[in-house]
């Protein structure tokens, strides 16, 4: 009876767990198999990747790093040394404080000349050019003395980027000649005529002048004597600041 036991308990075959564990095995192999396909590497790809990394990381040929790298910092290309400098406001609208010194050197030869008065206000530089240094009383023809002033304005003015307000002047008075009909189209007629000469003979962009005839509005003194309207007949060229309200 036991001899039968045994024999029915001890049948042939591997264990049952041995099924499973081969069903893995071969799962695995599976994939394993597939990941190496999908491994194969094209040569060109790898090598364009790996010039796109070295391009990207800045790597010279042989692993190597430049030592002084050019960048660019606010703006302006630098080299590793650090020399150049940085860029400020002044690179799109030069100061009130540059723009003095430059046109003070312009006119140096005419510092003493009372017909020329060169001021600092919020608004920017003003360089006012009187009626005995430019006109004709009474006229907008230019006289050709006045032209050399002009022409050494006109050079500082081509040297900075800033905005240009060219403002005519009158005193209180009538017109000599009938011409102008009153004091507004004098002073326009001036200040019209010194921009046409600033942009057509010195080349001063016509989209950074602007034109204004302010009439006997805007007087430096009161038009209670002779002398008084006399240094109210002026000119007045007007370099902007950056913060001056056009």
């Amino acid at each position: 009876m036991a001899r039968r036991k045994k024999s029915e308990g001890g049948g042939g075959g591997a264990p049952a767990w041995m099924s499973t564990y081969g069903d893995m095995v071969t799962l695995l192999l599976c994939f394993f198999v597939l990941l190496y396909s999908f491994s194969t590497i094209d040569a060109k790809k790898f090598e364009a990747i790996s010039a796109s990394l070295q391009t990207a990381f800045n790597i010279q040929p042989g692993g190597e790093t430049p030592r002084s790298a050019p960048r660019i910092e606010g703006g302006a290309l630098r080299d590793g040394a650090g020399d150049a400098e940085r860029p400020t406001e002044s690179d799109q609208v030069y100061n009130s404080n540059k723009v003095l010194a430059m046109v003070q050197e312009s006119l140096k030869d005419e510092a003493k000349n009372e017909d020329i008065k060169i001021v600092v206000n919020d608004r920017g530089v003003v360089i006012s050019l009187s009626e005995q240094i430019l006109f004709e009383e009474g006229s907008a023809k230019l006289r050709p003395e006045s032209l050399r002033i002009l022409y050494k304005i006109g050079g500082v003015l081509n040297r900075i980027p800033n905005q240009i307000s060219v403002e005519g002047h009158t005193d209180s008075g009538i017109p000599v000649r009938s011409i102008y009909i009153d004091n507004w189209g004098l002073s326009s007629a001036r200040a019209s005529r010194v921009t046409a000469y600033l942009n057509e003979s010195i080349k001063v962009p016509q989209d950074r002048l602007r034109v204004v005839g302010l009439g006997s509005s805007s007087p430096l003194v009161p038009n209670n004597s002779e002398e008084n309207m006399r240094l109210n007949r002026r000119v007045d060229i007007v370099i902007l600041s950056i913060h001056s309200v056009r």
